[in-house]
């Protein structure tokens, strides 16, 4: 999402020295795509050859390290922080006349997706909103400088409860399926959008499918009242209405929030309002609540307060007394599959944020064996949202893709414009024998069973003595993958169904052996 960034900076002072023209205070302005303000502010000092200074924005203060000044250049780099490891992001600038010019340059694996602007990138965090090319900024004054500053500082620590063990809240049996709105409209979202979603939803058949929820990601908060009552902005008039209108659907709703002061598109956060805003939740009628981390990061840094900020929102859930499931949005940080149940979590994220792009996928899904001990019943583990339909993939990457979101009983939360499918996005996200490999009431997680170079076999016990097995081909060429039973767990002859073609291949015994297509997936069901 941030790629190769332009920023222009507007010197209020004559061409001179490195160090004056560098050293100060500035403000970067920017819009974003859904017409939000959102203000950075550079903080520099230069030293002849050495630059030092922060980066503050909602999300806190990062440290401007290695930083050089080389005549009209200069380049320095930030470190931004994906799940539990830290990304050098590096900004390379020259000084021409008035203005200062600079390039940032993302990380291995961090770049945008092809499709230009407004595709997914990186996350989490302020990584997640795609910036304009080119910003201006000024210089700030002495004073105006001390007031931004201060207003960009973390709020003070407010007491966390006591950790304690929560009870189960009963919800989410099965990995929760419906549709959320970041991966494709990130906060260019409106109540007229969700309507037409939820029409959409019930005319593909995709309600009818499994996918109940429909979840309003980031951007839908406004300001809060006198009272402290949050409430949406402009573009959601009436919240409990739009909530009466997908319930008459026959769905669910689902909303977004952070237990920081500020959501990851720099939105208003739950921070010292978790029960006033469990309550509005419930009474608008909101069946799911995703809470994101983002800005709480500037607060709590310990796991024991990352649990604690988590168990403070679970608690005021329960008094609302509305079943609300509760998805958190962590990136698989402090063993959360660990204590992620002991708040009531019904799932919880256990990477960054999913890109729509064939590397971003595979890493993804084929990096979720470790999880596989934590996934029961009502406990679910969350390697994001579907990218199916996007059209960073190809239709037989996203049915790879959909076929390992359904081995590993991940919530499938469909992220593409569902008013206008292709008939292959269909049949992959409407397939109900994948669904029902997903959806198994036994809520067994698959593990990798096999790995030989770039071919890979995954196999899930089901209930009624079956399994689902799931053989990938991660290369480029063709390839005949082999997996012998035993090593899935079954015995015996069995009866062969292949979930895709949608018919019985017989029976096989002792071993599976079929050729994959290149980044292609076999998915099969097993049974006696």
């Amino acid at each position: 999402m941030l790629g190769s960034l332009v920023l222009v900076f507007a010197l209020a002072q004559a061409p001179g020295a490195n160090d004056a023209k560098l050293t100060g205070v500035w403000s970067v302005v920017m819009t974003t795509p859904d017409g939000q303000q959102r203000e950075t502010i550079y903080e520099f000092k230069a030293e002849g050859a050495k630059l030092t200074g922060k980066i503050h924005s909602g999300f806190g203060a990062q440290e401007i390290v290695d930083g050089k000044i080389t005549g009209d250049s200069f380049t320095f780099a930030t470190m931004m922080r994906m799940m539990d490891q830290e990304r050098r992001m590096v900004t390379e600038g020259t000084i021409a006349g008035e203005e200062l010019k600079l390039k940032r340059v993302m990380p291995a694996g961090l770049g945008p997706p092809p499709g230009g602007p407004g595709g997914p990138g990186p996350g989490p965090g302020p990584g997640s909103m795609r910036m304009p090319a080119q910003m201006t900024a000024r210089k700030l004054g002495p004073d105006e400088a001390r007031k931004k500053l201060a207003a960009l500082a973390p709020p003070p620590k407010l007491p966390l409860p006591e950790l304690q063990d929560l009870p189960d809240n009963g919800l989410a049996q099965t990995p929760p399926m419906g549709w959320n709105s970041w991966n494709k409209f990130r906060a260019k979202i409106s109540d007229a959008l969700v309507r037409e979603i939820a029409d959409a939803m019930v005319s593909s058949g995709m309600r009818d499918a499994g996918y109940l929820y429909l979840n309003i990601d980031d951007g839908w908060q406004g300001t809060r009242d006198a009272q402290g009552n949050l409430r949406a902005n402009e573009r959601f008039p009436d919240m409990k209405a739009l909530s009466d209108y997908v319930h008459s659907k026959g769905l669910k709703l689902g909303i977004y929030s952070s237990p920081g002061p500020k959501t990851c598109a720099q939105y208003e956060g739950s921070y010292g309002h978790e029960e006033q805003d469990a309550r509005t939740f419930a009474d608008w009628g909101v069946d799911y609540l995703k809470y994101d981390w983002c800005s709480a990061r500037m607060i709590y840094s310990t796991a024991e307060e990352q649990r604690a900020a988590y168990q403070k929102m679970a608690v005021a859930i329960q008094k609302a007394g509305r079943p609300i499931v509760y998805a958190l949005c962590q990136y698989g940080q402090n063993g959360v599959g660990e204590w992620g149940p002991k708040v009531s979590g019904n799932l919880w994220r256990t990477t960054g944020d999913i890109r729509d792009t064939w590397a971003s996928m595979e890493q993804i899904g084929f990096g979720q064996d470790g999880w596989a001990k934590y996934a029961q019943p009502g406990r679910w583990n969350d390697p994001d949202m579907l990218e199916i339909g996007n059209g960073g993939m190809t239709d037989f990457e996203y049915r790879t893709h959909m076929s390992l979101w359904a081995l590993l009983a991940s919530p499938l939360l469909a992220g593409n414009d569902i008013r206008q499918m292709s008939d292959a996005t269909k049949a992959t996200l409407l397939n109900r024998e994948v669904i029902a490999v997903n959806q198994d009431k036994l809520g067994r997680q698959a593990r990798r069973v096999l790995q030989d170079g770039k071919t890979e076999v995954w196999a899930r016990p089901l209930a009624g003595a079956a399994w689902a097995v799931g053989l990938f081909n991660r290369g480029d060429a063709p390839a005949k993958v082999t997996v012998k039973l035993a090593a899935v767990g079954a015995e015996g002859k069995l009866k062969v169904r292949d979930l895709w073609a949608h018919s019985d291949q017989g029976t096989a015994e002792g071993e599976l052996s079929e050729t994959v297509a290149p980044h292609g997936a076999i998915l099969l069901r097993l049974a006696r």
